[in-house]
């Protein structure tokens, strides 16, 4: 079926072979028709180009040393042309036929700028990994605007570029995503496009299942990457409000279920879990008091402190 937009997908990848056969393959099946696929590679060693080869996919190679979350996802949207462009991760998979179709429903709002669809933990998926994206992703689609702010905090400008639709018109507007992030570039890009007057939009309808097993080390690694982020986009919590009561009310909840439940073995795993989190974030938002190796060490991101260094020649 054609659609009112025209429209392209880019899919960031490196050593993504055991899951971008299936990606592929239900982007092929959309009930909507899309323009264009890019792939932006970072040298994978797999066979990640010949599946991306085999299903016409457009293919950017990125030199793993120079790939940015924001950057490299800016520089492939000026080598598009669609009117929306959709992000996914290598190993988010459409759950549906129409997951598209339903995606870009909200943008019949002109005011509405991205649209970011329901990540479903994947048959691998633990506990802890099942309980976060039920959490993150809820039943309900939203709508959010600045004004929303007041009521929902920080949650108001939460996106995932693991499946999210941009309007064209609006990420040129903001000049594209922010470089030189350790992550974040979604919830960043969203913070100023909410603050011009753009809306952003979950649907809940639009889903893809996309989960992570995190290990207790790796936990603390991204959560100490959050806080570094939220360190160097300090704006982003003046605007819209801090992280902790996001963190607080995730706990509570994950704990009264488990509580009522009688699960003492998940209990003990979520309470060292959100231990490990809470740390890392802590000790992100204060990283400039830490070494420089230690700070390397404790970040899930390396190659980014290793850009860092190179650039300025310090941390």
């Amino acid at each position: 079926m054609a659609s009112d937009y025209s429209i392209s997908v880019i899919i960031p990848t490196r050593n993504g072979g055991s899951t971008l056969p299936e990606l592929l393959a239900m982007l092929r099946q959309q009930s909507i028709l899309l323009d264009d696929i890019h792939v932006a590679d970072s040298a994978s060693a797999d066979d990640t180009l010949k599946i991306a080869e085999s299903c016409q996919a457009k293919i950017t190679l990125i030199d793993p040393k120079k790939f940015d979350h924001g950057g490299t996802r800016s520089l492939m949207a000026e080598k598009t042309a669609g009117d929306i462009i959709i992000y996914f991760t290598q190993d988010a998979v459409p759950a549906s036929r129409d997951c598209i179709e339903k995606l870009l429903i909200p943008f019949r709002d002109h005011r509405v700028a991205v649209c970011y669809g329901r990540q479903l933990p994947d048959f691998k998926a633990n506990y802890s990994a099942a309980e976060l994206r039920k959490f993150n992703y809820g039943a309900k689609s939203a709508v959010r605007s600045f004004a929303d702010r007041h009521q929902y905090g920080l949650k108001t400008i939460f996106a995932s570029n693991s499946f999210a639709a941009y309007r064209r018109t609006a990420l040129a507007e903001v000049n594209y995503f922010k470089d030189n992030l350790i992550f974040g570039e979604d919830a960043e890009i969203v913070g100023r496009l909410l603050k011009i007057g753009y809306k952003s939009a979950y649907v809940a309808e639009a889903r893809v299942y996309h989960s992570h097993n995190y290990t207790y080390l790796e936990e603390l690694r991204r959560s100490f990457d959050l806080g570094v982020f939220h360190a160097m986009e300090s704006w982003l919590l003046e605007t819209y409000g801090t992280a902790e009561g996001i963190g607080r009310e995730y706990v509570l909840r994950q704990l009264a279920g488990l509580i009522k439940n009688r699960h003492p073995i998940l209990l003990a795993d979520s309470l060292w879990r959100n231990a490990c989190k809470y740390a890392g974030y802590k000790v992100g938002r204060r990283y400039k008091l830490l070494p420089g190796q230690i700070i390397r060490q404790l970040s899930m991101n390396r190659n980014w402190w290793d850009k860092k260094i190179l650039k300025n020649n310090k941390l």
